[in-house]
């Protein structure tokens, strides 16, 4: 559901900036992140197939706080950090279906919107190699 809410929120900073603004570099950096997050939260809703051929004895114990994994305090955030700069990096090339439709947006800011995508994507990768235990590499 935080992928959700993270995605609804970016999504809603590109939708309420300002119209002319709205082709900036940081709008659609924003608007593209939006949409991966979405998706990544929208993947994240769908049913696990993790407990599939257990016996009931072995899925009570999965269920056992004490087997749950402890995730490093900046890991969920430098994830979702990388999860956003994904949107930048790879869905790009959405920005030239806008071009097409409105063709008084031909000169965004597409190079500069993939480096934020990239700079943001390997800010996350990083924090969470830095943040990782040894074991979880």
């Amino acid at each position: 559901m935080l992928y959700l809410i993270l995605g609804s929120a970016a999504l809603c900073f590109w939708i309420f900036s300002p119209f002319d603004a709205k082709s900036a570099t940081v709008p659609l950096v924003f608007a593209l992140g939006s949409l991966a997050l979405l998706i990544k939260g929208v993947f994240l809703l769908r049913k696990s197939s993790e407990g599939l051929g257990l016996t009931q004895q072995k899925l009570a114990d999965l269920a056992h706080p004490s087997n749950r994994k402890s995730l490093p305090t900046l890991n969920q955030p430098a994830a979702q950090l990388q999860d956003f700069g994904v949107g930048p990096l790879l869905l790009w090339p959405l920005l030239n279906l806008g071009k097409d439709i409105n063709h008084s947006s031909n000169d965004l800011p597409r190079f500069r919107v993939v480096i934020t995508g990239a700079i943001l994507f390997f800010l996350g990768w990083l924090t969470r190699r830095l943040t990782s235990s040894p074991q979880d590499l």
